[in-house]
């Protein structure tokens, strides 16, 4: 008994780089690029090749057919011919066959130890299966018989193709679903031929013509191992007769956006692994958790981090960390991130006396008395107050600090003691920052002992990062949709020590400038003339404002007088809603088009992960809405 599996695959196609260039899959170095065809290939519409075979199959199996990459060539797309070289193919052809590709999977780990030796040390594996050749003629004839009366079990599964004709261009994917049969514990799909000859050969060596039934039958689907990338690409073009894409849309480099791809995800990767049953499912499992112990026997992460992550995981640890950086890349608002009410210590103006304490004269006892400084009293009220929280320490400027400072300091992180007497908190955590001495005319060098105490980050704002911390921090709205705009480079300006310069935190300062007087020219004292005078012909533009929108204050005739840029500067303008009225934001921004709905999607989640789930809630209900226009359309023809 079979059990439906949905298995959570990608298919997608070889690149160009990936058959020919520096990066080509070792695989198919040792293989060869050319690709042998199915009957099932041929039988929709493939080109079969007479004289050029595969190099480990000289039999009719091994006859190759051209196949589609995902790269292209303006307004023609590579494809891979007979003899395996490159070729270019109008993007509406349906005569090249489809050659899929497993990349990163997490299946491939627990398929790897059912490899096998191949051809000149290639090593292949079974995975899914897939109607692929026709048997011989006797085969041919039973099974025609039993279905003309009706003895054939149905399996319940389906196989879908295109039921255009191979030379029809223009027209769309208009599905034909083919039904499997169970005979002799064998499976089969009985096929209506469409092939680009009058007259052709099948691998059971009989000849057909178009408009005969075929019956061809499911099998293992062969993958050529690729260990490197961790890929599986089929040895085999399964299929023809689908357009790579409509000629109708140009296509931009973006294999997600073709007619293939959307085949691949729809059908193809599903009916590959249909058959699949409970028992093979279940030993998948096993294999692959065994694979991923033997791999990872210490159940490490290996995820990538960013720069926020280095840092919280040493406060976690325990571990100090030193920012490096410029002055204006916000090592301090990273902090404050962590722990709003850190304790910070201004290095730069530090005594010995307000960083270590001091011993006063006790008038009465003639004693001397140690005085803790203010900030290990604060800090020490904070840490009992919340015993549950770390808390953290931040000595700002270290490197700005005289070397008699810096060894004070040095002390403190060393021991976690202040002047020898009074130990740090249980639950204190060291944080310091300071500027590179190329970056600073008074920054000091760090002494090795003193850098060696510390694990190091060094703090480069992207323009990604400050769009999220700026949506988060009521940043003026023209000024976060310029700096999205111009993608980041007017977020900094080289500093000549003459005139003004932009860095991030000229922009914060800018943004509470325009606030306050609502005149863009007045900025030119912050970011400079030139970024000033682009900046105000930017915010000149026609934009639909987020009031706008949730007002329903605008016409089809505003939205069609807006261009490229000022649908850009929408896009990113209303990229600022929150999320109860992003739903109705997003429907909007569908009216200027998929490229700017795109730039919003990225903008607005941030790679914030609720907020992401809410980006993709609202495509599946578009989606579903299309659907369901479409089907009411159909139903009126």
């Amino acid at each position: 008994m079979n059990f439906n599996i949905d298995f959570d695959i990608e298919l997608t196609l070889l690149s160009e780089e990936e058959i020919f260039g520096k990066n080509q899959l070792d695989v198919l170095r040792k293989y060869g690029t050319q690709s042998a065809i199915t009957d099932l290939a041929i039988l929709t519409g493939g080109i079969c090749s007479k004289k050029c075979y595969v190099p480990d199959d000289t039999s009719l199996k091994g006859r190759t057919v051209p196949y589609y990459t995902k790269s292209s060539f303006y307004e023609n797309d590579l494809c891979i011919d007979l003899a395996g070289n490159m070729m270019f193919r109008h993007r509406c052809s349906r005569s090249e066959g489809i050659r899929p590709i497993i990349k990163n999977s997490t299946i491939f780990d627990s398929l790897y130890p059912n490899r096998i030796k191949g051809y000149n040390g290639c090593e292949v594996v079974e995975f899914g299966e897939y109607p692929q050749y026709a048997p011989i003629s006797d085969v041919q004839e039973l099974l025609e018989k039993k279905y003309q009366v009706i003895d054939l079990r149905k399996t319940g599964k389906k196989y879908t193709f295109d039921s255009t004709a191979y030379s029809n261009f223009s027209q769309s994917f208009r599905p034909v679903t083919y039904e499997e049969y169970e005979y002799n514990e064998k499976k089969y799909i009985r096929v209506e031929a469409r092939s680009c000859c009058q007259d052709f050969q099948l691998s059971n060596y009989e000849e057909y013509k178009n408009g005969d039934n075929v019956w061809v039958e499911v099998s293992p689907v062969v993958w050529l191992i690729d260990e490197e990338t961790k890929s599986l690409v089929c040895k085999r073009g399964l299929l023809s007769g689908i357009r790579f894409h409509t000629d109708s849309k140009k296509y931009n480099g973006d294999f997600n956006t073709t007619e293939l791809k959307e085949y691949l995800d729809k059908h193809m990767s599903k009916e590959l692994f249909q058959n699949i049953t409970l028992e093979e499912y279940q030993k998948l499992e096993e294999q692959e958790k065994k694979a991923k112990k033997r791999i990872n026997p210490y159940g490490l992460k290996f995820n990538n981090v960013s720069e926020e992550d280095i840092i919280k995981g040493s406060i976690e640890s325990g571990v100090p960390v030193f920012l490096h950086g410029p002055s204006s890349e916000g090592k301090s608002a990273r902090v404050k991130q962590i722990d709003p009410d850190c304790t910070i210590i201004y290095l730069r103006n530090a005594t010995p006396d307000s960083l270590n304490g001091k011993s006063v004269y006790h008038s009465e006892t003639g004693e001397m008395i140690d005085v803790k400084p203010t900030w290990l009293k604060k800090l020490e009220t904070k840490c009992e107050n919340e015993p549950e929280k770390l808390h953290i320490v931040f000595f700002d400027e270290l490197t700005n600090a005289l070397p008699s400072i810096q060894g004070i300091a040095f002390n403190i992180i060393l021991d976690k003691e202040v002047n020898g007497i009074w130990k740090l908190p249980e639950n204190a955590r060291i944080v310091a920052a300071g500027n590179e001495m190329k970056d600073s005319l008074s920054a000091n060098q760090l002494s090795e002992p003193l850098f060696n105490r510390f694990a190091h980050v060094y703090i480069k704002t992207t323009t990604e990062s400050w769009l999220q911390w700026a949506s988060e921090h009521h940043i003026h709205p023209a000024i976060y949709s310029y700096i999205a705009y111009k993608k980041g480079k007017t977020l900094r300006s080289k500093y000549d020590g003459e005139k003004p310069n932009a860095d991030p935190r000229k922009w914060e300062m800018a943004s509470k400038m325009l606030y306050a007087t609502g005149k863009p020219e007045m900025l030119r004292a912050l970011v400079g003339e030139e970024i000033t005078k682009d900046f105000v012909e930017f915010c000149k533009q026609e934009v639909i404002t987020l009031k706008d929108v949730l007002q329903d204050n605008y016409s089809k005739e505003d939205i069609q007088r807006l261009n490229t840029a000022s649908k850009y500067a929408t896009a990113v303008t209303l990229s600022q809603v929150d999320e109860e009225n992003m739903a109705k934001v997003r429907q909007f921004i569908t009216n200027l088009g998929a490229e700017f709905v795109a730039i919003f999607d990225s903008l607005w989640n941030q790679e914030n992960e609720s907020r992401l789930e809410q980006v993709l809630e609202q495509r599946l209900t578009n989606s579903v809405e299309k659907r369901i226009l479409q089907k009411n359309v159909e139903l009126k023809i």
